[in-house]
């Protein structure tokens, strides 16, 4: 008997084709495991042509990552928290209904940086920036989930120090834009990082400065959408710019938002691209709105009152129609932000 590690097809006795259709059926979740048969399934389960063949054929499916407070200990009375918040990452498979945590950054075993921002491209998660937990100073580490080998890298450090920025990915690039640096001045800088060459590479500008705005892709352009200059300190702006990425070029859109509504994390996309706030859209979520988008449906969660328990929904097309999911109790905490993932 042949032993596979030695043998030159993918499965000893198929065409190289049909072996290579066995491995694109896999789940992610059984990669991890799969990727120690043999050195070739190994390189070929880690590779970025896999999971473009994967998505083709109609294998991958988007979920949302979510990053969610995890610490609801309570003080003696049961009602204070007791602590600062400590924040994790949540996965939730909308096609399977399954609710499941990704295992913590080993540089940061009990918690996330605060207000870190998430992205995704080609199956990986990307974590950016924040504030350390512990000393609550800005931080420009850049790390990495990989779902197929189920764990995480350190990636190159951003460029520059910023917080509350606009991310978004993109064909195994992670774009970053505005949000403000170590001194709270807003930023107009953008920034592109190529998760496989462990590369940032300076951008464009935008037309002007935005702090705390929202990132989205849609299509082939990356959308920065409202935020406020250094000098307007919460004044959110109205306007939005959007980036071309085939050619890097930005240009700005007049009245995309409704002004003085923060935008981070719960800005959806209508009919025609027009934007709208998903707190209007339902009483049970009008405060503290977060919404992933997920092809047809999107997962939208947040409070009817303020420190109200958190409802969760999957919405079909731009708000029509809400759908309540239970939630188990470990996954019920507020969500900060999120993005999609395809795995």
């Amino acid at each position: 008997m042949v032993s596979i590690e030695l043998s030159p097809e993918l499965i000893p006795g198929l065409p190289e084709e049909i072996g290579l259709d066995c491995l694109i059926r896999f789940h992610y979740s059984t990669y991890r495991v799969a990727a120690r048969v043999c050195r070739r399934w190994q390189q070929h389960l880690q590779s970025r042509e896999l999971h473009y063949l994967r998505k083709q054929a109609g294998y991958t499916r988007k979920a949302a990552c979510i990053v969610q407070l995890l610490n609801n200990t309570s003080d003696s009375a049961g009602s204070k928290p007791v602590g600062p918040p400590t924040y994790g990452l949540t996965v939730f498979d909308p096609v399977s209904g399954i609710w499941d945590r990704i295992d913590p950054v080993p540089k940061y075993p009990y918690g996330l940086p605060l207000f870190c921002q998430i992205a995704s491209s080609e199956g990986k998660l990307v974590v950016m920036g924040g504030w350390d937990p512990s000393s609550y100073d800005p931080v420009r580490d850049v790390l990495i989930y990989d779902f197929t080998t189920q764990r995480w890298r350190q990636g190159k450090q951003m460029p520059e120090t910023r917080s509350f920025f606009a991310p978004g990915g993109f064909e195994g690039r992670i774009i970053v834009a505005g949000g403000h640096d170590e001194n709270k001045n807003a930023l107009s800088t953008a920034w592109e990082y190529d998760v496989n060459r462990d590369e940032w590479t300076e951008l464009a500008r935008m037309s002007q400065e935005r702090d705390e705005c929202q990132g989205m892709v849609i299509g082939s352009e990356f959308w920065v959408v409202s935020g406020y200059r250094t000098d307007n300190q919460g004044e959110f702006e109205g306007s939005a710019e959007l980036m071309d990425l085939r050619t890097g070029e930005w240009r700005r859109i007049e009245e995309a938002w409704k002004e003085s509504q923060c935008p981070r994390s719960c800005v959806g996309v209508g009919k025609e691209q027009k934007l709208f706030y998903w707190g209007d859209c339902d009483s049970a979520i009008r405060v503290g709105a977060c919404a992933v988008p997920l092809g047809e449906r999107t997962l939208v969660c947040g409070s009817a009152y303020q420190g109200g328990p958190q409802g969760f929904f999957l919405v079909e097309g731009h708000g029509e129609r809400f759908k309540r999911i239970d939630v188990p109790p470990q996954f019920s905490g507020f969500v900060q932000s999120g993005c999609s993932l395809d795995i």
